[in-house]
């Protein structure tokens, strides 16, 4: 059987191991393996984890029995994945070149360079996905998401985001472990001068409070900043980029130990397999001809308790 792109366990190491140190939706939604594309998933009935039985038994009776009610719903893994063409003039050069010791001394070759970059498209339009998806007000229980019209957090005067955050958790079933914050809306808060003021103490409405401190004021383990950009132009366009983590918030009940059969938090992904690169031997590359490196993975980013967080929508003014 003919097989065109054939899977090179190098570029798979390369594109398993490649990260960008800006991206944070591994964090926001930890990957979760699964052993088949499709799979099953557990979704919980809110009031079961707040049951409270009579636990008395007696001296010759059984104890009284519970069950979780719980609901398995199915779900699929999507295969996300690019290709870019590499000459094969550029690889013939580049293996005389180090055949020869002369030139690309330390340079990756030509197919895992190429590696790297088709990783790095995926990735980031896995973070437009978890972006898209966390900060979607729909993913949220409608008691748990507020969308600012007035009293926006870059609003210094007019606005307390302490208490507003207060008031989030103090409804909440389960209290976040985590704020996930687009950089605007970070840098905002950290100089907010009630901010400065409650973390800096002395009547210190200025500065800047370190991230960890303002993480430990809210109440928080973790603030995550969504720093990544995207261009949004159309291909051949000069570039316009726009961050992919807007102007709003998240508070998430993140828990690191859930996966798909046991565990309650706001989200993650489900991945099939690792990360794969390979190549595609391609005839209309170049006068040579040449290859077509395809890296890519399987997973799905899911929110499987949306009771587990609270969406702040426009959280500093969109037209500012």
């Amino acid at each position: 059987m003919n097989h065109p792109f054939v899977i090179v366990p190098s570029l798979s190491a390369i594109a398993i191991a490649y990260t960008q140190g800006n991206l944070i939706a591994d964090k926001v939604l930890p990957r979760v393996p699964v052993y088949t594309e499709q799979f099953n998933h557990q979704k919980y009935a809110l009031g079961e984890a707040f049951a409270a039985p009579d636990t008395l038994v007696g001296r010759k009776s059984a104890p009284n029995q519970i069950t979780w009610g719980s609901e398995m719903v199915p779900a699929s893994v999507q295969d996300h994945a690019l290709d870019t063409p590499v000459p094969n003039a550029d690889v013939n050069a580049y293996n005389l070149a180090k055949q020869s010791g002369t030139g690309y001394v330390g340079q990756a070759d030509p197919l895992s360079r190429a590696t790297k970059l088709v990783m790095q498209s995926v990735q980031n339009r896995r973070e437009k996905r978890t972006a898209d998806l966390v900060f979607n007000k729909n993913s949220y229980n409608v008691n748990n998401r507020e969308t600012l019209v007035s009293g926006f957090w870059d609003d210094y005067a007019n606005s307390d985001p302490l208490v507003q955050i207060d008031e989030y958790f103090d409804g909440m079933v389960m209290r976040p472990s985590i704020a996930v914050f687009g950089r605007r809306v970070a840098s905002k808060l950290r100089r907010h001068p009630k901010i400065c003021k409650a973390v800096f103490g002395n009547n210190t409405d200025a500065g800047k409070v370190p991230l960890q401190a303002l993480a430990d004021e809210i109440g928080v383990e973790e603030i995550l900043v969504g720093d990544a950009w995207i261009n949004t132009a159309a291909p051949g366009q000069p570039a316009n980029l726009v961050r992919v983590w807007g102007n709003h918030a998240a508070f998430l009940a993140r828990n690191k130990e859930a996966d798909t059969q046991f565990g309650v938090t706001f989200g993650y992904t489900a991945q099939f397999g690792d990360q794969v690169a390979g190549t595609i031997e391609d005839p209309d590359v170049g006068m040579r001809g040449g290859q077509r490196v395809r890296a890519g993975e399987s997973v799905r980013e899911l929110v499987v308790a949306n009771d587990m967080g609270f969406f702040v929508e426009n959280a500093i003014n969109p037209a500012g």
